[in-house]
């Protein structure tokens, strides 16, 4: 007899089949006639009941049986005679895989905060809402590059070790074999990279874009998909020190074909959640509702989770320049009776809340902005006729705000070059990347989507440390 996963035997076992389950206790019950045991094995939010008649295990296996312990249990699967589930295991016989001390085993059956479960996240995936988290992250990974295959993309393996800043933020993290307490110094007392294991300075990623634009400029279409860093002392919310991109960039791609891209691609792989998680998202649409009810009636969300996925699938994006943005934020009734934390002026780079005011309270739609002013953009960014502005484009969400950023690329090799040297870039440094505007220039286009955001999105979650296994962020490297 084969072992099957709960998911599929509860999809597809007919009652009167004999079937083992295995998996992990998540509670038991004794009654005088019988004891109840919930197993969940991972592979659904659904656990499946086994049910013994009283005396019919021993008493020394009972005790045994606790929150935590992984079991195999084999009988018969027949109909429920209890409310909450269709079908159960009438048990014939149980093997103890592993033990959990009650005085020990820290997930026991009631409430635990996110704070809590953050510390033991070596153990949080047995919850019922990390569980659901991890099986919707599979679902838009795979989703990703089920697109992106679909439409003719090839995956691009970027470096994770570089040389290169393509954000010019400096925020980086170093990657030395030099020894930390008595490194190899020059002449001048600084730090001697050329006897480092690469002969250079180097560092982790912020970014797989420039040497995808490589690729894009042989390839035609290409997307990375893949962890990236950024060493930003920021405790907030919305920041991880370690998170994945993925950034497609395609050769011939104007402004207006970025666009289209970033509307379909974000749609299609929300509707493809909504398609294959929906006991998951209607499990986490229910907590966040439970969640929203502790809040103060001014900061509850006017959308449920279901509701805020079906708005995004089922709306046109609203296009406008940021020009146009500025306009509609500075007439409005929050900026007059100065109830914007942050002022509204051009020029500014605008907060998460002008961009969610844009989303939801003036359109009550997604919203794509573009042509930014050049000064607030990264030095890539094409430059419009005016000199003032450039053609990016943001991607702006109920709740979040911007969820993906891109522009198209500036293929002009003396505009590059200026820009790169007003932002204190040695084009130099760059050279292999100036060479695709050298030899055989093309208009290309391409965006950057962080992982953990769509899946911030996607799941309504609150703090992006609970969107990814084993969160990376100011004095958080445990596990």
């Amino acid at each position: 007899m084969s072992y099957q996963s709960i998911q599929q035997l509860l999809k597809t076992a007919p009652t009167g089949t004999e079937v083992t389950v295995k998996g992990w206790v998540r509670t038991k019950r004794e009654s005088k006639n019988a004891v109840f045991i919930a197993l969940n094995d991972g592979s659904t939010i659904n656990t499946i009941q086994a049910v013994a008649e009283a005396g019919q295990l021993p008493e020394e296996t009972l005790k045994l049986i606790t929150t935590g312990a992984c079991l195999a249990v084999t009988g018969q699967l027949v109909e429920s005679q209890g409310a909450g589930q269709a079908v159960e295991v009438k048990i014939a016989n149980v093997t103890i895989y592993g033990t959990a001390d009650p005085d020990k085993y820290p997930l026991q059956p009631k409430r635990h905060s996110l704070e809590f479960l953050r510390e033991i996240a070596h153990l949080r995936p047995r919850t019922n809402t990390f569980s659901a988290i991890l099986r919707i992250r599979h679902a838009l990974a795979f989703a990703v590059h089920k697109y992106f295959n679909d439409n003719g993309f090839y995956y691009l393996n970027t470096p994770i070790i570089t040389a290169s800043d393509a954000e010019g933020a400096g925020e980086m993290f170093r990657v030395t074999t030099l020894d930390a307490t008595k490194p190899p110094l020059t002449e001048d007392g600084k730090v001697d990279y050329s006897q480092d294991f690469f002969g250079r300075e180097t560092n982790l990623t912020v970014s797989g874009q420039l040497e995808g634009e490589l690729g894009a400029m042989a390839l035609g279409k290409i997307y990375t998909f893949g962890p990236t860093f950024r060493a930003e002392n920021s405790n907030t919310t919305r920041h991880l020190a370690e998170f994945w991109m993925i950034e497609p960039e395609m050769a011939f791609y104007e402004l207006e074909d970025n666009m289209n891209l970033a509307e379909d691609f974000v749609k299609t792989v929300i509707r493809y959640a909504l398609q294959h998680c929906a006991d998951d998202l209607t499990f986490l649409d229910s907590r966040l509702k439970d969640e929203e009810k502790t809040k103060k009636k001014e900061e509850q969300s006017e959308l449920g989770l279901l509701e805020k996925l079906q708005f995004v699938i089922s709306n046109e994006f609203v296009r406008l320049t940021y020009t146009e943005a500025i306009d509609i934020l500075v007439n409005s009734k929050p900026a007059k009776k100065g109830q914007f934390q942050y002022e509204v002026s051009w020029g500014v780079d605008l907060q998460s809340e002008h961009e969610r005011y844009l989303v939801e309270k003036h359109f009550k739609k997604p919203v794509i902005l573009t042509n930014y002013p050049r000064e607030i953009k990264a030095f890539y960014m094409k430059q419009d006729p005016d000199g003032k502005t450039v053609r990016a484009m943001d991607v702006l969400f109920p709740g979040i705000g911007e969820i993906i950023g891109g522009s198209q690329r500036e293929d002009d090799l003396d505009k590059l070059t200026a820009r790169m040297q007003e932002v204190g870039i040695e084009p130099e440094a760059l050279w292999w990347y100036l060479d695709t505007r050298r030899f055989g220039s093309a208009p290309h286009a391409g965006f950057g989507l962080g992982f953990e955001r769509l899946v911030l999105f996607v799941t309504g979650m609150g703090n992006i440390r609970d969107v990814i296994p084993f969160p990376r962020a100011p004095k958080t490297a445990e596990f």
